[in-house]
Protein backbone atom coordinates (compact mmCIF):
# COMPACT_ATOMS: atom_id res chain seq x y z
CA UNK A 1 0.00 0.00 0.00
CA UNK A 2 1.08 3.36 -0.64
CA UNK A 3 0.11 6.25 0.99
CA UNK A 4 0.19 9.68 -0.76
CA UNK A 5 0.30 13.49 1.28
CA UNK A 6 -0.54 16.60 0.64
CA UNK A 7 0.86 19.49 2.25
CA UNK A 8 -2.15 20.30 3.28
CA UNK A 9 -2.42 17.83 5.80
CA UNK A 10 -4.85 15.31 3.63
CA UNK A 11 -3.34 11.47 2.60
CA UNK A 12 -4.67 9.01 -0.22
CA UNK A 13 -3.84 5.50 0.24
CA UNK A 14 -3.31 3.65 -3.13
CA UNK A 15 -2.81 0.04 -3.91
CA UNK A 16 0.46 -0.95 -5.40
CA UNK A 17 -1.02 -3.81 -7.72
CA UNK A 18 -3.76 -1.07 -8.69
CA UNK A 19 -1.28 1.75 -9.35
CA UNK A 20 0.86 -0.70 -11.15
CA UNK A 21 -2.79 -2.30 -13.27
CA UNK A 22 -3.52 1.46 -14.06
CA UNK A 23 0.35 2.41 -15.51
CA UNK A 24 0.05 -0.94 -17.41
CA UNK A 25 -3.44 -0.17 -18.69
CA UNK A 26 -2.68 3.59 -20.06
CA UNK A 27 0.69 2.51 -21.34
CA UNK A 28 -1.30 -0.25 -23.36
CA UNK A 29 -4.01 1.84 -24.71
CA UNK A 30 -0.93 4.47 -25.91
CA UNK A 31 0.26 1.36 -27.84
CA UNK A 32 -2.85 0.23 -29.46
CA UNK A 33 -3.30 4.46 -29.95
CA UNK A 34 0.05 4.49 -31.96
CA UNK A 35 -0.90 1.32 -33.58
CA UNK A 36 -4.20 2.58 -34.85
CA UNK A 37 -2.81 6.21 -35.44
CA UNK A 38 -0.56 4.11 -38.01
CA UNK A 39 -2.80 1.48 -39.71
CA UNK A 40 -5.28 2.61 -42.78
CA UNK A 41 -4.82 3.04 -46.19
CA UNK A 42 -1.83 5.28 -45.42
CA UNK A 43 0.43 2.97 -43.22
CA UNK A 44 3.05 5.01 -40.96
CA UNK A 45 5.61 2.93 -38.43
CA UNK A 46 5.40 4.24 -35.51
CA UNK A 47 8.54 6.45 -35.36
CA UNK A 48 6.70 8.44 -38.40
CA UNK A 49 3.40 8.32 -36.03
CA UNK A 50 5.57 9.58 -33.18
CA UNK A 51 7.38 12.32 -34.94
CA UNK A 52 4.66 13.58 -36.19
CA UNK A 53 3.06 13.56 -33.30
CA UNK A 54 5.99 15.97 -32.07
CA UNK A 55 5.48 18.40 -34.63
CA UNK A 56 8.30 16.80 -37.55
CA UNK A 57 6.14 15.14 -40.12
CA UNK A 58 5.24 15.83 -43.35
CA UNK A 59 1.93 17.93 -44.84
CA UNK A 60 0.08 14.79 -45.89
CA UNK A 61 0.68 13.03 -42.49
CA UNK A 62 0.04 16.10 -40.07
CA UNK A 63 -2.97 16.31 -42.18
CA UNK A 64 -3.87 12.63 -41.37
CA UNK A 65 -2.83 11.72 -37.96
CA UNK A 66 -4.12 15.60 -36.74
CA UNK A 67 -7.36 15.92 -38.53
CA UNK A 68 -8.54 12.47 -39.73
CA UNK A 69 -7.30 10.03 -37.11
CA UNK A 70 -6.35 11.35 -33.74
CA UNK A 71 -9.56 12.77 -33.35
CA UNK A 72 -11.17 9.49 -33.69
CA UNK A 73 -8.99 8.01 -31.00
CA UNK A 74 -9.38 10.56 -28.62
CA UNK A 75 -12.94 10.18 -28.79
CA UNK A 76 -12.78 6.62 -28.64
CA UNK A 77 -10.47 7.12 -25.15
CA UNK A 78 -12.80 9.49 -23.87
CA UNK A 79 -15.47 7.54 -24.49
CA UNK A 80 -14.23 4.37 -22.91
CA UNK A 81 -13.21 6.30 -19.94
CA UNK A 82 -16.70 7.80 -19.53
CA UNK A 83 -18.28 4.67 -19.90
CA UNK A 84 -16.47 2.75 -17.70
CA UNK A 85 -16.30 5.39 -14.97
CA UNK A 86 -20.12 5.77 -14.91
CA UNK A 87 -20.49 1.87 -14.73
CA UNK A 88 -17.85 1.60 -11.88
CA UNK A 89 -20.53 4.08 -10.09
CA UNK A 90 -23.34 2.37 -10.68
CA UNK A 91 -21.94 -0.85 -9.48
CA UNK A 92 -21.00 0.57 -6.43
CA UNK A 93 -23.36 2.70 -5.54
CA UNK A 94 -26.25 -0.14 -5.80
CA UNK A 95 -23.50 -2.69 -4.49
CA UNK A 96 -24.62 -4.93 -7.78
CA UNK A 97 -22.66 -6.00 -10.37
CA UNK A 98 -24.90 -5.50 -12.65
CA UNK A 99 -25.95 -2.11 -11.70
CA UNK A 100 -24.28 -0.56 -15.08
CA UNK A 101 -25.94 2.56 -17.24
CA UNK A 102 -27.46 0.03 -19.88
CA UNK A 103 -29.03 -2.18 -17.58
CA UNK A 104 -30.47 1.38 -15.29
CA UNK A 105 -32.06 2.64 -18.60
CA UNK A 106 -29.40 5.39 -19.27
CA UNK A 107 -28.09 4.52 -22.67
CA UNK A 108 -31.97 3.46 -23.59
CA UNK A 109 -32.84 7.06 -22.98
CA UNK A 110 -30.48 8.63 -24.79
CA UNK A 111 -31.37 6.21 -27.87
CA UNK A 112 -34.85 7.21 -27.32
CA UNK A 113 -33.48 11.37 -27.81
CA UNK A 114 -31.22 10.33 -30.33
CA UNK A 115 -34.28 8.56 -32.61
CA UNK A 116 -36.82 11.45 -32.00
CA UNK A 117 -34.07 13.55 -33.72
CA UNK A 118 -33.49 10.92 -36.56
CA UNK A 119 -36.84 10.53 -37.27
CA UNK A 120 -37.75 14.16 -37.78
CA UNK A 121 -34.54 14.51 -39.92
CA UNK A 122 -32.09 16.31 -37.45
CA UNK A 123 -28.74 17.19 -37.69
CA UNK A 124 -25.89 15.66 -36.06
CA UNK A 125 -25.30 18.56 -33.36
CA UNK A 126 -28.54 18.48 -32.99
CA UNK A 127 -29.28 14.47 -32.69
CA UNK A 128 -25.80 14.99 -29.73
CA UNK A 129 -28.06 17.18 -27.59
CA UNK A 130 -30.95 15.18 -28.01
CA UNK A 131 -29.30 11.75 -26.69
CA UNK A 132 -28.05 13.88 -23.61
CA UNK A 133 -30.97 15.60 -22.91
CA UNK A 134 -32.76 11.96 -23.28
CA UNK A 135 -30.08 10.14 -21.41
CA UNK A 136 -30.46 12.93 -18.62
CA UNK A 137 -34.45 12.74 -18.36
CA UNK A 138 -34.33 8.50 -18.25
CA UNK A 139 -31.69 9.05 -14.97
CA UNK A 140 -34.32 11.61 -13.24
CA UNK A 141 -37.41 9.56 -13.85
CA UNK A 142 -35.74 6.38 -12.20
CA UNK A 143 -34.42 8.46 -10.13
CA UNK A 144 -37.87 9.73 -8.85
CA UNK A 145 -39.44 6.85 -9.27
CA UNK A 146 -37.46 4.53 -6.77
CA UNK A 147 -37.03 7.48 -4.38
CA UNK A 148 -38.87 6.71 -0.69
CA UNK A 149 -36.68 7.65 2.12
CA UNK A 150 -33.37 7.96 -0.49
CA UNK A 151 -32.56 5.42 -3.30
CA UNK A 152 -31.66 2.19 -2.49
CA UNK A 153 -30.05 0.08 -4.71
CA UNK A 154 -32.14 -2.99 -5.39
CA UNK A 155 -35.28 -1.09 -6.09
CA UNK A 156 -33.26 1.41 -8.19
CA UNK A 157 -32.62 -1.37 -10.51
CA UNK A 158 -35.57 -2.67 -10.28
CA UNK A 159 -36.99 0.89 -11.52
CA UNK A 160 -34.27 1.19 -13.97
CA UNK A 161 -34.99 -2.12 -15.54
CA UNK A 162 -38.68 -1.45 -16.07
CA UNK A 163 -37.87 2.07 -17.61
CA UNK A 164 -35.36 0.23 -19.73
CA UNK A 165 -37.75 -2.08 -21.10
CA UNK A 166 -40.33 0.68 -21.50
CA UNK A 167 -38.00 3.12 -23.89
CA UNK A 168 -36.48 -0.17 -25.67
CA UNK A 169 -40.69 -0.57 -26.73
CA UNK A 170 -40.36 2.93 -27.52
CA UNK A 171 -37.55 2.97 -29.52
CA UNK A 172 -38.74 0.36 -31.82
CA UNK A 173 -41.71 2.01 -32.39
CA UNK A 174 -39.70 5.33 -33.43
CA UNK A 175 -37.75 3.11 -35.79
CA UNK A 176 -40.62 1.94 -37.67
CA UNK A 177 -42.19 5.64 -37.84
CA UNK A 178 -38.67 6.37 -40.05
CA UNK A 179 -38.15 6.45 -43.47
CA UNK A 180 -35.75 3.69 -44.86
CA UNK A 181 -32.36 6.30 -44.93
CA UNK A 182 -33.39 7.50 -41.14
CA UNK A 183 -34.06 4.38 -39.93
CA UNK A 184 -30.42 3.21 -41.25
CA UNK A 185 -28.94 5.93 -39.97
CA UNK A 186 -30.53 4.93 -36.54
CA UNK A 187 -29.53 1.70 -36.52
CA UNK A 188 -25.69 2.65 -37.29
CA UNK A 189 -26.06 5.05 -34.19
CA UNK A 190 -27.91 2.49 -31.99
CA UNK A 191 -25.17 -0.31 -32.74
CA UNK A 192 -22.63 2.21 -31.77
CA UNK A 193 -20.11 4.08 -33.93
CA UNK A 194 -16.80 5.71 -34.10
CA UNK A 195 -16.98 6.66 -37.89
CA UNK A 196 -16.56 10.36 -38.57
CA UNK A 197 -16.06 11.53 -35.12
CA UNK A 198 -14.27 14.77 -35.19
CA UNK A 199 -12.33 17.41 -32.87
CA UNK A 200 -16.27 18.69 -31.65
CA UNK A 201 -17.20 15.24 -30.60
CA UNK A 202 -13.89 14.73 -28.16
CA UNK A 203 -14.36 17.99 -26.65
CA UNK A 204 -17.74 17.25 -25.87
CA UNK A 205 -17.29 13.84 -24.18
CA UNK A 206 -13.61 14.81 -22.74
CA UNK A 207 -14.77 18.07 -21.24
CA UNK A 208 -17.63 15.94 -19.22
CA UNK A 209 -14.96 13.73 -18.32
CA UNK A 210 -12.70 15.77 -17.38
CA UNK A 211 -15.28 18.05 -14.76
CA UNK A 212 -16.81 14.89 -13.55
CA UNK A 213 -13.93 12.52 -12.82
CA UNK A 214 -12.40 14.64 -10.27
CA UNK A 215 -15.88 14.51 -8.98
CA UNK A 216 -16.06 11.00 -8.84
CA UNK A 217 -12.34 10.37 -7.79
CA UNK A 218 -12.67 12.72 -4.92
CA UNK A 219 -15.98 10.66 -2.86
CA UNK A 220 -14.05 7.48 -3.39
CA UNK A 221 -13.87 6.90 0.54
CA UNK A 222 -17.66 8.02 0.14
CA UNK A 223 -18.15 4.92 -1.67
CA UNK A 224 -15.68 2.49 0.11
CA UNK A 225 -17.91 3.44 2.67
CA UNK A 226 -21.44 2.75 0.88
CA UNK A 227 -20.33 -0.58 -0.09
CA UNK A 228 -20.20 -1.43 3.07
CA UNK A 229 -24.18 -0.71 3.67
CA UNK A 230 -26.18 2.57 4.49
CA UNK A 231 -26.17 1.95 7.78
CA UNK A 232 -22.78 1.46 8.17
CA UNK A 233 -21.85 4.37 6.29
CA UNK A 234 -24.12 7.10 7.70
CA UNK A 235 -22.42 5.69 11.03
CA UNK A 236 -18.87 6.76 9.50
CA UNK A 237 -20.22 10.06 8.86
CA UNK A 238 -21.20 10.20 5.04
CA UNK A 239 -24.52 11.63 3.81
CA UNK A 240 -25.72 8.36 2.39
CA UNK A 241 -28.75 10.03 0.13
CA UNK A 242 -26.59 13.11 -0.89
CA UNK A 243 -23.95 11.38 -2.23
CA UNK A 244 -25.55 8.60 -3.75
CA UNK A 245 -27.70 11.46 -5.55
CA UNK A 246 -24.82 13.22 -6.89
CA UNK A 247 -23.07 10.43 -7.59
CA UNK A 248 -25.14 8.90 -9.39
CA UNK A 249 -26.40 11.99 -11.44
CA UNK A 250 -22.28 11.68 -12.04
CA UNK A 251 -22.38 8.66 -13.75
CA UNK A 252 -25.70 9.26 -15.78
CA UNK A 253 -24.29 12.47 -17.15
CA UNK A 254 -21.00 10.81 -18.40
CA UNK A 255 -23.15 7.65 -20.06
CA UNK A 256 -25.51 9.92 -21.66
CA UNK A 257 -22.67 12.23 -22.86
CA UNK A 258 -20.50 8.82 -24.10
CA UNK A 259 -24.12 7.95 -25.81
CA UNK A 260 -24.92 10.95 -27.64
CA UNK A 261 -21.08 11.31 -29.15
CA UNK A 262 -20.36 7.31 -30.41
CA UNK A 263 -23.91 5.66 -29.73
CA UNK A 264 -24.69 2.95 -26.82
CA UNK A 265 -21.65 1.31 -27.34
CA UNK A 266 -22.46 -1.98 -25.76
CA UNK A 267 -21.28 -3.92 -22.87
CA UNK A 268 -17.95 -1.40 -22.03
CA UNK A 269 -19.99 0.27 -18.39
CA UNK A 270 -20.86 -3.89 -17.33
CA UNK A 271 -17.36 -5.35 -18.16
CA UNK A 272 -14.77 -2.66 -18.04
CA UNK A 273 -15.08 -2.49 -14.14
CA UNK A 274 -15.72 -6.36 -13.61
CA UNK A 275 -11.68 -6.39 -15.37
CA UNK A 276 -10.28 -4.19 -13.84
CA UNK A 277 -11.21 -5.71 -10.39
CA UNK A 278 -9.86 -8.54 -11.61
CA UNK A 279 -6.82 -7.01 -12.76
CA UNK A 280 -6.03 -5.10 -9.33
CA UNK A 281 -7.52 -7.63 -7.22
CA UNK A 282 -8.60 -4.95 -4.37
CA UNK A 283 -11.67 -4.50 -2.93
CA UNK A 284 -13.91 -0.95 -3.77
CA UNK A 285 -14.58 0.45 -6.42
CA UNK A 286 -11.42 0.69 -8.48
CA UNK A 287 -12.55 3.85 -10.53
CA UNK A 288 -9.13 4.95 -11.82
CA UNK A 289 -8.56 1.07 -13.15
CA UNK A 290 -11.42 0.82 -14.77
CA UNK A 291 -11.41 4.31 -16.08
CA UNK A 292 -8.17 3.28 -17.88
CA UNK A 293 -9.90 -0.18 -19.07
CA UNK A 294 -12.79 1.51 -20.57
CA UNK A 295 -10.40 3.52 -22.89
CA UNK A 296 -8.45 0.59 -24.03
CA UNK A 297 -11.19 -1.80 -24.26
CA UNK A 298 -12.94 0.65 -26.73
CA UNK A 299 -10.00 2.21 -28.65
CA UNK A 300 -8.46 -1.81 -28.99
CA UNK A 301 -12.00 -2.38 -29.92
CA UNK A 302 -12.45 0.06 -32.99
CA UNK A 303 -9.04 -0.95 -34.04
CA UNK A 304 -10.10 -4.37 -34.52
CA UNK A 305 -13.35 -3.39 -36.01
CA UNK A 306 -11.23 -1.46 -38.71
CA UNK A 307 -8.56 -4.09 -39.85
CA UNK A 308 -9.62 -7.39 -39.04
CA UNK A 309 -12.46 -8.24 -41.55
CA UNK A 310 -11.15 -7.06 -44.60
CA UNK A 311 -12.28 -4.27 -46.18
CA UNK A 312 -15.70 -4.02 -44.62
CA UNK A 313 -15.18 -2.13 -41.52
CA UNK A 314 -17.53 -2.89 -38.51
CA UNK A 315 -18.84 -0.37 -36.02
CA UNK A 316 -17.31 -0.74 -32.82
CA UNK A 317 -20.58 -1.84 -31.03
CA UNK A 318 -20.28 -4.74 -32.80
CA UNK A 319 -16.61 -5.87 -31.77
CA UNK A 320 -17.56 -4.64 -27.73
CA UNK A 321 -20.78 -6.74 -27.35
CA UNK A 322 -19.23 -9.74 -28.96
CA UNK A 323 -16.46 -9.37 -26.76
CA UNK A 324 -18.75 -8.57 -23.98
CA UNK A 325 -21.31 -11.15 -23.86
CA UNK A 326 -18.55 -13.23 -24.14
CA UNK A 327 -17.11 -12.67 -21.54
CA UNK A 328 -20.13 -12.74 -19.67
CA UNK A 329 -20.48 -16.15 -20.72
CA UNK A 330 -17.40 -17.19 -19.43
CA UNK A 331 -17.85 -15.61 -16.09
CA UNK A 332 -20.82 -17.54 -15.53
CA UNK A 333 -19.25 -20.42 -16.42
CA UNK A 334 -16.27 -20.26 -14.21
CA UNK A 335 -19.04 -19.54 -11.24
CA UNK A 336 -21.04 -23.13 -12.27
CA UNK A 337 -17.57 -24.94 -11.98
CA UNK A 338 -16.73 -22.82 -8.92
CA UNK A 339 -19.87 -23.94 -7.10
CA UNK A 340 -21.18 -20.22 -6.47
CA UNK A 341 -24.65 -20.89 -8.99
Amino acid sequence: MIVLRAPGGWSVRVSRRAAAAGAILVLATVAVGVLALGGGDYPMSAGDVLRTLGGGGSAAEDFIVWQLRLPRLVTAVAVGGALALAGALSQSLVRNPLGSPDVLGVTQGAATGALLVVVAGGGTLTLTGAAMAGGLGAALLIQVLAWRHGVHGYRLILVGIGVAAMLTGVNGYLLTRGRLMEAARAVLWLTGSLDGRGWTQAAIVGGALAVLAPIAYGCGPALRALELGDDAAASLGVGVSRVRAVLLMVSAVLAATAASVAGPVAFVALTAPHLARRLTRSTGPNLLPATAMGALLVVAADEAAQRLFGERQLPVGVVTGALGGGYLIWLLVAQRRAGRL
